[in-house]
């Protein structure tokens, strides 16, 4: 069960409609981001006696890794949503990894016992703290003198063509504000001066961010990728106000995108992430 949830918009998608569609479609999600995937399990550099906490870990592969990596360790995999952590203590059990456990909760909030982590890491998962500062606060005391932090969270609109090109499909003549940096969401950690500060604010020092720029895999065929995405809570929540008319101009412009940046070898778009990592220092 849930403990204190203190990011109540963020948690009524979360562990809602969205959660739900991520669950759901969990395979299709890790494919879509495996490149940055390996960026953070290599930044991790998990030893096998660690103990490692996994921030948002959503259905749970980096946990899996984590645990794999950990042999003589665990890993502990938190997250808003109780239907993704549901299917991550699923794929968990099928892969007979004893040594991993998942938690809903906000770790923004949950009382983690003082240094009981060696790592910390979050794929995609840091970025959507209602209050920055306190969360990565209440995520530094769980880490042991010398531990370290590392994350992997987007870079800004204008280094996304795949945001870039969607809020241009579904705008049909708006004028479509984005996210501000720093605001819950996925902009959350895109200005690296104001997360270097977060950071340093919250105890951590050696700061690093390290950008990197891979494909972002959106399906098999324009057709394919049309049809998921057309389903999920970005493309929702971005047409929910538009009239039939609209919506479908809208739905039309996305289908056209998708097809336009299908390759032959899938449907790929520009994406750019930071690393960010972090210490806890040893005095």
């Amino acid at each position: 069960m849930a403990g204190t949830i203190v990011n109540t918009e963020m948690a009524a998608a979360w562990d809602g409609d969205e959660g739900e569609e991520w669950a759901r479609d969990w395979e299709r999600y890790d494919r879509s981001v495996a490149a940055y995937h390996q960026v953070l399990i290599d930044a991790a550099a998990i030893n096998k006696t660690d103990h490692v906490l996994d921030v948002g870990c959503g259905n749970g592969q980096s946990t899996r890794d984590a645990g794999r990596a950990a042999v003589d360790g665990t890993a502990l995999g938190v997250d808003l949503s109780s239907r993704m952590v549901q299917r991550a203590a699923d794929l968990a059990r099928a892969e007979h990894l004893t040594n991993v456990r998942f938690e809903q909760a906000d770790a923004q909030v949950h009382p983690f016992d003082p240094t009981a982590y060696d790592v910390v890491l979050s794929r995609f998962g840091a970025m959507f703290f209602a209050d920055p500062k306190a969360a990565f606060a209440n995520i530094q005391a769980t880490i042991r003198p010398g531990g370290r932090l590392a994350i992997v969270a987007w870079r800004g609109i204008a280094d996304n063509e795949w945001l870039r090109c969607v809020f241009n499909a579904l705008a049909v003549g708006r004028d479509l504000p984005t996210p501000p940096p720093g605001s819950p969401g996925p902009f959350g950690l895109a200005d690296p001066d104001r997360t270097r500060a977060t950071l340093t604010a919250a105890g951590f020092d050696k700061v690093e961010l390290t950008p990197f720029d891979y494909p972002f895999w959106l399906g098999t065929n324009g057709d394919d990728a049309f049809g998921f995405f057309r389903s999920t809570g970005i493309v929702r929540g971005m047409t929910q106000d538009l009239d039939d008319g609209q919506k479908g101009r809208a739905l039309d412009a996305l289908r056209d995108t998708m097809a336009q940046h299908d390759t032959g070898d899938g449907v790929n778009f520009g994406s750019g992430v930071w690393l960010i990592s972090a210490r806890k220092p040893s005095g």
